[in-house]
């Protein structure tokens, strides 16, 4: 078993930054591949970003130049820095652990989100 807790989330400027944070338990948290996906109010839960164990990222088109996934296997964290947000990037983000991908199939565990708003 595998339990996720999102932090870091707020209300930021449009083009802003913000560092999202993923506290993993369980002894078998560094076996997983770990993403991170976001749900906008009304719309379906979307791919963000994956990070594989071998070290390989993939991410959306959108953020592949303004977000970086990354993990510390020893602290058992996961982060998401996101650099030049833009509004409707609005949305809950979630942090998931599982086979790697952009597929939420993929994933066996996640947390309860954190809140990101961007908004002037």
């Amino acid at each position: 078993q595998v339990q996720l807790v999102e932090s870091g989330g707020g209300i930021v400027q449009p083009g802003g930054s913000l560092r999202l944070s993923c506290a993993a338990s369980g002894r078998t948290f560094s076996n997983y591949a770990v993403g991170w996906f976001r749900q906008a109010q009304g719309e379906e839960r979307e791919f963000v970003a994956t990070l594989w164990r071998s070290g390989t990222t993939y991410y959306r088109a959108s953020v592949k130049v303004r977000f970086t996934i990354s993990r510390d296997n020893l602290k058992n964290m996961v982060y998401l820095q996101m650099n030049n947000l833009t509004p409707n990037e609005t949305a809950t983000y979630y942090c998931e652990a599982g086979t790697g991908g952009s597929k939420y199939r993929n994933y066996d565990y996640w947390g309860r989100g954190t809140q990101v708003t961007v908004s002037s």
